[in-house]
């Protein structure tokens, strides 16, 4: 898989933290090491300039098996990570990248946005027929920096999704060899976290937490969590209208979170 973004998104250190949870390095050194940075000049400039490869061994819970689409062997798996540059001068590092790996994490600045070289690296992975998936990083800085509502806060995720969707089909048909790929947070594509302080979540997450409480299954309960979904804590009911009373299903559930980071 690779890692790509527009410069400074923060792809070496989520990288940094990837390879952190594979336990090759220390917490400590996570997002001040950048570890796939590797050359003299890049820790010089910290910024990526050759793509760099780390295998990372993982094994996935029993429970999460079940969203495992493709054929497999066993829950463990030996992920290829590539961090690739994210300034426009090598651009050709990431084609390089893009076209020995199977997948694409799109690392974008979640207060930044969707940026010029943002959409250069989706229009390569798609070139190359790599699926994309969205991560929106620096989750803290939105948090902390930002101090945005929750309702704030949603609608700027939302644009980043939909921003990102407009670049993809752009360049993407749904009709083409690799069928739908616009990203989507109800599907589990779009991730949110901090790869500075190594902290990440996705819907799966939520719906997991609350299936309980709401009585319904995690795979339905995603669905519920995102777009225009509202719901009563008091009343106990759904609908797709909103009113008073009513709270969007991301914000419902995302509220203690984001009030603990």
């Amino acid at each position: 898989m690779s890692v790509i973004a527009h410069v400074d998104h923060g792809k070496s250190t989520l990288t940094d933290s990837l390879v952190t949870k594979a336990g090759i390095i220390a917490q400590a050194k996570a997002g001040e090491m950048r570890f796939t940075d590797t050359r003299k000049d890049e820790q010089e400039r910290c910024i990526t300039i050759k793509s760099t490869a780390v295998s990372m061994y993982y094994e996935l819970k029993e429970d999460d098996m079940q969203y495992i689409t493709q054929e497999h062997d066993g829950n463990a798996f030996l992920i290829n990570l590539i961090d690739s540059p994210g300034h426009v001068d090598f651009s050709s590092e990431v084609t390089a990248a893009l076209r020995v790996t199977d997948g694409a994490l799109v690392v974008v600045d979640c207060i930044s946005g969707v940026c010029v070289q943002t959409e250069t690296v989706l229009r390569q992975a798609i070139a190359e027929r790599i699926r994309p998936v969205l991560f929106m990083n620096k989750m803290d800085r939105a948090l902390l920096e930002l101090q945005l509502e929750q309702e704030d806060l949603y609608q700027t995720f939302q644009r980043i999704i939909e921003s990102t969707n407009v670049i993809i089909a752009t360049y993407a048909d749904d009709d083409g060899p690799m069928g739908p790929i616009q990203v989507d947070a109800s599907k589990g594509t779009v991730g949110f976290g901090s790869g500075l302080h190594g902290w990440a979540f996705s819907l799966k997450q939520f719906a997991e937490i609350y299936a309980a409480k709401f009585k319904i299954e995690p795979a339905k309960l995603m669905k519920r969590l995102w777009g225009d979904q509202y719901f009563s804590p008091k009343e106990k009911k759904w609908n797709k209208v909103g009113g008073e009373g009513y709270i969007r299903g991301f914000n419902q559930c995302s509220r203690s979170h984001f009030q603990d980071v």
